[in-house]
Formats: C-alpha cells, sequence, structure tokens
C-alpha cells in the first residue's frame, strides 16, 4: 500500500507538468477558433468606412445575414455586405435532419431566409425577385458564411450628411422550438426552409461622429416564410434565434 501511495504522488506532478506544456504548445483548430475571422467588403468604394464586430452566441450554426443601410424613413441605401448563399441562390449548407449538415444543397428558392432584406432591395413599384445565376448581388459586398467570430471592414459606396440607420439580418434554418415548429404552417413549404423568422437588428449611425462605436440591439422578426417585407415587433416567441449572435457592436472609422 505504501508502495502505491509513493507511486501515485510521483506521478501526480508528471501530469501537471504536461497539461501545462500540452495547453502552452497548442497551435491546432481550437486556438485558431479564439481569433475572429476578418472580412472584407466593398473596399474600393469611396463613403464611410464601417468596423463591424461580430460575436457569435450558443445558437450560431452556419446562419445567413446581412448588413445594409437604410435613411432615417427607412428607405433602402445600399447593401454593405451579404452571405454568398443568399446573394446568389445557392446554398452550400443543407440540415440532413439528425445535427449533421450536407456540403452542398445546391440552387433553391428560399425567400423566407432574409425576408426584410429581400423585399427592400428591391425598388418602389417593381416586382419582387430573388437574387439568382442570372441576377447575383455584386461580389464586392459578398462572401462565404464565417463558421464563427468575425470582424468585417465594409465601405459604403455613398457618402451621407445626416444620420442614417445600420440593419442587420440574420436567420438560421430549421431552428423549430415549442411556438415555432414544424406543422406550424403544414401548407406552406418555405416556412419549412426557415423555421424561427429572421432577426432584425439595428442602430442609428450619426456621420458627424467618427471614430465612435455603436451596438446593434434587436428591432423585431421577419416574415416566416418570406411573404412580405413587413416588421413583426414580438419576440416573445424567439428562443435561439436570439442566440445567433451574442454581441454585434459597429464603430464608424470615417
Amino acid at each position: 500500500m505504501y508502495l502505491k501511495e509513493i507511486s501515485l504522488k510521483s506521478l501526480i506532478p508528471l501530469m501537471l507538468l504536461t497539461l501545462i506544456l500540452t495547453a502552452g504548445c497548442s497551435t491546432g483548430p481550437e486556438m485558431k477558433k479564439l481569433q475572429p475571422q476578418a472580412l472584407n467588403s466593398n473596399s474600393g468604394a469611396g463613403g464611410h468606412e464601417f468596423e463591424i464586430s461580430f460575436r457569435a452566441g450558443e445558437g450560431h450554426n452556419h446562419p445567413t445575414f446581412a448588413f445594409w443601410l437604410e435613411s432615417m424613413d427607412e428607405k433602402y441605401l445600399e447593401t454593405l455586405f451579404v452571405t454568398r448563399s443568399v446573394a446568389t441562390g445557392y446554398f452550400g449548407h443543407g440540415d440532413l435532419g439528425d445535427g449533421r449538415w450536407s456540403p452542398d444543397s445546391g440552387a433553391a428558392y428560399r425567400p423566407a431566409t432574409l425576408p426584410y432584406w429581400l423585399h427592400k432591395r428591391i425598388p418602389a413599384g417593381e416586382a419582387f425577385v430573388m437574387p439568382g445565376s442570372d441576377s447575383p448581388v455584386l461580389d464586392a459586398v459578398t462572401g462565404a458564411t464565417p463558421k464563427y467570430d468575425f470582424d468585417l471592414r465594409a465601405r459604403s459606396s455613398g457618402s451621407y450628411t445626416g444620420p442614417f440607420r445600420l440593419l442587420l439580418e440574420i436567420n438560421q434554418t430549421w431552428d423549430w422550438n415549442q411556438h415555432w415548429h414544424n406543422n406550424r404552417y403544414p401548407e406552406d413549404p418555405l416556412y419549412k426552409s426557415s423555421a424561427q423568422p429572421a432577426v432584425l437588428y439595428a442602430v442609428t449611425i450619426d456621420p458627424g461622429l467618427p471614430g465612435r462605436e455603436y451596438v446593434l440591439n434587436p428591432i423585431g422578426h421577419s416574415h416566416w416564410s418570406g411573404g412580405s417585407g413587413e416588421i413583426f415587433t414580438d419576440l416573445s416567441t424567439l428562443t435561439t434565434a436570439l442566440q445567433i449572435a451574442e454581441r454585434v457592436q459597429v464603430r464608424l472609422v470615417k
């Protein structure tokens, strides 16, 4: 018994040393995930410059999203960044139903992804059209969906003298909950590609105050199947959809 105790005690310092050395020398994927992904959008434009910091929440898993600008009377100005899937109508990930994701789900018509942005970008009086292979969003403001945290440096094409709004719409497909369940709209297949609807975040930017930082806050959710560009301000039915983003912060560089 005495020999066994001595042997165990002698192993403890060695085990601790091994753990310390392993932690200090790690350079694998786990460490890389701690560094936000750097993104750039419309870098050649001559308008305002924004630094947008996105920190993923517990509900984050391949969401689709768009950042854009609106006037104070809610008129669409321009897109700063949108994930390539909705920008081209070609979706690179699909849920297989058991927690796994397929690497390629192909071209699809999914107006429930980002309904508010999709409707806003259509000029008044024109018919609603989804981006697709024949009418994609400009490459300068599109990019692949980041896998985790990211820092986006984006430029606007226009320069605005008065206050304007910066918005984010974000959606994660098939994130069912007790309210937004699979049978809520059984006759609406477009709803089933979304589940909990897209969440809208917004903040007012003053271009006369360069260097100022702002935090985007949720203001509502979009139509559950993309049937309109309405905003629904009741967020009480959303659960994990409000956890896709933990914090979204923007700094106006100039």
